[in-house]
């Protein structure tokens, strides 16, 4: 698996898995700790999850994954916004480190951009990351104007990465936000890389392997 250095100098795999959806049934338990093992033993070995997901549901899942394999898991959560604040933010990363049962984030995010003062939840990832609680710390789905104001804030050029929306067919951060990211080598991350597995299913990405995906013209087609 090609690998990836972040700013903070950490190997990523350039491929991961997300947990979205995980942990809200408990029918679906065992399946999704097969599906997590699975991808594992293929090399993806960056797991992505938030509190948000299952309300936690998804990191006990990942729990069960990771036991005894931690070492070899780049694990990534993210804080909800409400919870950013400079003492709420503390206290959300170690809820998420007891339901993952390990002791420390290889990355924390902040979810997305909510009213707690952006100057706050720095402050909270640098007291979590001097504790020794997470390696480094991002954010997700901030615009480009929002990250030009978090690098000027103190804590905020240290800022690992930023996880957008990124697919074939949602490309708007092409326009502004990953040349801007880029010149400042400031890895971007994708979720919903392949569209929650909409665009398996489109008719000219399918034709590509088949040798005949350019004998027409490109469709908007699901």
């Amino acid at each position: 698996m090609r690998t990836l250095k972040l700013p903070s100098g950490q190997n990523i795999s350039v491929l991961g898995m997300g947990t979205w959806r995980m942990g809200e049934n408990a029918r679906h338990h065992q399946s999704e700790i097969e599906a997590l093992r699975h991808g594992l033993a293929l090399g993806l070995s960056l797991i992505d999850t938030a509190e948000m997901y299952g309300e936690g549901g998804a990191e006990e899942v990942i729990a069960s994954v990771i036991a005894n394999c931690r070492s070899e898991v780049f694990l990534v959560s993210k804080v909800y916004p409400h919870n950013a604040s400079r003492q709420k933010a503390i206290a959300a990363c170690e809820r998420s480190l007891k339901r993952l049962n390990t002791d420390y984030l290889d990355l924390y995010l902040l979810h997305w951009r909510g009213s707690v003062p952006l100057a706050e939840t720095l402050e909270a990832f640098e007291t979590l990351q001097q504790a020794g609680k997470i390696k480094s710390y991002g954010v997700s789905n901030f615009a480009l104007s929002d990250m030009v104001e978090l690098t000027h804030l103190k804590g905020g050029n240290a800022i690992a990465t930023n996880q957008v929306l990124y697919n074939l067919k949602r490309r708007g951060i092409e326009w502004d936000l990953l040349p801007w990211c880029k010149e400042r080598g400031i890895p971007l991350m994708a979720y919903s890389p392949i569209e929650q597995g909409r665009l398996l299913n489109n008719r000219v990405l399918k034709a590509i392997p088949q040798g005949s995906g350019f004998a027409s013209a490109p469709t908007n087609e699901e």
